[in-house]
């Protein structure tokens, strides 16, 4: 069975730290969590992440200027239910994931979005048995059936787990071009080439 997912993530050339995770199943479960562990002073100074992943998270108050025109201000919301330390984010990943039979992993530009996974346990070696160690790339399958248009996303680009639920929309398009038309019956031609 299929799970589409994505990841928020801090890319500092050196590290790549998860900020929310969004997993949606073929049989309907989801999943949302934002790491409360993650380095929010470095994710205050990226002007792209506030600008597009920092908005949909739970947040006090908002997000405000800071004084003399400083760096933006925030506060996670740490009694939401889906802000929780990073080693129960990975148990529940984990629990997501093998109780899925047979997982498959799907995501959109998915390289990232696979380490980014696979480190909520550490190297690659920790990595859980029954844990898929690759991911499956909506984008690849885009390109292999000759970049048909995608539908548009309704909003919610850059929260993990709306992006989430577009992947598994996504893949149902995908999957509708890759199914083989049937042919039709085979026809019988008059072995004389001809009627009389």
């Amino acid at each position: 069975m299929r799970i589409f997912y994505d990841t928020e993530f801090l890319d500092t050339g050196a590290t790549i730290e998860l900020i929310s995770i969004g997993l949606v199943a073929d049989d309907g479960r989801e999943y949302y969590a934002v790491n409360v562990d993650a380095p929010w002073q470095k994710i205050a100074k990226h002007d792209w992440l506030m600008e597009n992943v920092v908005q949909h998270l739970p947040l006090v108050d908002g997000i405000r200027r800071g004084p003399l025109g400083g760096l933006p201000q925030f506060r996670i919301d740490r009694a939401n239910v889906t802000v929780k330390p990073q080693w129960v984010i990975a148990n529940e990943v984990r629990e997501f994931i093998l109780s899925t039979p047979e997982p498959e992993l799907w995501a959109y530009y998915a390289a990232y979005d696979h380490v980014v996974l696979a480190q909520l346990w550490g190297p690659m070696v920790n990595l859980p048995t029954g844990v898929p160690m690759f991911t499956c790339d909506l984008k690849q399958e885009h390109v292999r059936l000759g970049r048909p248009p995608l539908p548009s996303q309704d909003g919610g680009e850059h929260h993990a787990l709306a992006d989430a639920r577009h992947n598994r929309t996504m893949a149902a398009l995908l999957d509708s071009l890759a199914r083989p038309v049937e042919l039709l019956e085979p026809v019988e031609l008059d072995p004389e080439g001809a009627d009389a």
